[in-house]
């Protein structure tokens, strides 16, 4: 408890969801040293660790994602999606889809992804002046795909059966001669629309120009339903955009990587599942980090899901279980956990909750700028007499004596 300062209340709980690895470790790190301290913090707890999920059969991501529903946040910790190496590892009895995936099918909605700017770290890009944000539709392709090994010679199809009877639709996949691969994936027009219609939203509340791009020339009908859709929306979307002085744009994504180099950002790049996933990860890490990356998927049922955009930072809990000394960046950490609280803060009228959520931000930045920080950070930042490189613990606790400073007046 910090002198001087009220202990703030929340009205209705989070959905906590812990994660794996070195991110699990931060994470408890960041409720002890920047959370308690200072909120009287509610959650509602569910436990995503590999082992934990394999144990329930995946029942507590089900279980998780259908809390978020209950009461409209959650906050996410990192999580591992199992291999076969990670499946040995563990011990698990399968290789479970990837708990994003899951959530994101059931909540369905847009990932939108900032990238976290410090004054002292420039983007490698020099011509970015502004952030890119990255909005990713967080529904179907790959992630939700059947699959199979296909053993020996035979023939795939692709079939659709209409419910209620009707001819069935069969369209040819490949002729195997051989052993080889299948894939058959999925998207729904109203997942689409609202991908869509979240997008052109954020862009006018943000006032910045739309990109989309997809490969329509390849994937005609796949590809090319979501050019239409984005196109419908735009007429809708067309006024109000020329009222804000912005502009949708359409693309080919190999064109668009090229442009975005050349560009000086300030842009919402809407992008597929896939698509954002990878980029997303390329914008983080040119503007400095893959751990300086806010993510938030925001659902059109009202529900918002905060989370960091990076992994499990597996090579540094390897070195954390031998006790060995770690330099692990948890400021994406800390915004999920401030996203989630400002959100909580908002849908309950709790101002002071968004108010704290808000100076823990400042805390986390103003001790970069100052020179205190990871690793990751460190060989980046611009040469400064008073830099510094901490070890993980350290750096939390840096910024939770900022924090107090703060929260003192």
């Amino acid at each position: 408890m910090t002198a001087g300062h009220q202990r703030v209340a929340m009205k209705t709980p989070l959905v906590e969801l812990d994660g794996d690895e070195m991110t699990r470790v931060m994470w408890e790190m960041v409720k002890n040293k920047l959370l308690r301290p200072f909120i009287d913090l509610r959650v509602e707890y569910y436990d995503l660790h590999l082992k934990h999920r394999d144990d329930t059969d995946d029942q507590v991501t089900l279980d998780a994602a259908r809390a978020i529903m209950k009461y409209g946040v959650g906050v996410k910790c990192a999580t591992i999606t199992p291999n076969a190496d990670r499946v040995r590892e563990y011990g698990l009895k399968k290789m479970w889809k990837s708990p994003n995936g899951t959530i994101r099918a059931l909540l369905d909605g847009t990932v939108f992804r900032k990238p976290i700017l410090v004054k002292n770290i420039r983007p490698f890009v020099s011509s970015w002046k502004k952030p890119i944000v990255i909005g990713r539709h967080a529904y179907g392709d790959v992630y939700s795909a059947a699959e199979a090994r296909v053993t020996g010679p035979g023939k795939a199809e692709l079939v659709i059966t209409p419910a209620g009877g009707g001819k069935q639709e069969r369209y040819p996949v490949h002729d195997f001669t051989g052993p080889g691969i299948v894939q058959g994936m999925h998207n729904t027009d109203g997942s689409i629309e609202n991908f869509a219609e979240a997008c052109f939203s954020f862009a006018c509340e943000e006032k910045m120009d739309l990109w989309f791009s997809t490969k329509d020339t390849i994937s005609k009908i796949y590809d090319g339903r979501f050019r239409e859709i984005f196109d419908t929306a735009h007429e809708r979307w067309k006024e109000r955009f020329r009222s804000r002085g912005i502009e949708y744009f359409f693309t080919l994504i190999d064109d668009a990587v090229a442009r975005i180099v050349r560009s000086e950002g300030g842009v919402l790049w809407a992008l597929k599942n896939y698509d954002g996933d990878v980029l997303s990860d390329m914008i983080a890490a040119a503007c400095g980090s893959l751990a300086m990356m806010t993510s938030v998927l925001v659902s059109p049922r009202g529900y918002f899901e905060y989370e960091a955009a990076h992994g499990t930072v597996q090579k540094h809990y390897y070195r954390h279980l031998k006790g060995e000394e770690t330099s692990t960046n948890s400021v994406a950490l800390i915004f999920a956990w401030t996203g989630g609280l400002r959100k909580r803060g908002e849908l309950d009228g709790t101002e002071a909750l968004a108010a704290f959520a808000g100076k823990l931000e400042e805390a986390a930045l103003e001790t970069v700028e100052e020179g205190v920080m990871t690793g990751d950070l460190l060989a980046v930042a611009e040469v400064k007499p008073g830099n510094r490189k901490v070890n993980t613990e350290d750096f939390i606790d840096a910024i939770a004596e900022r924090l107090r400073d703060k929260l003192r007046g």
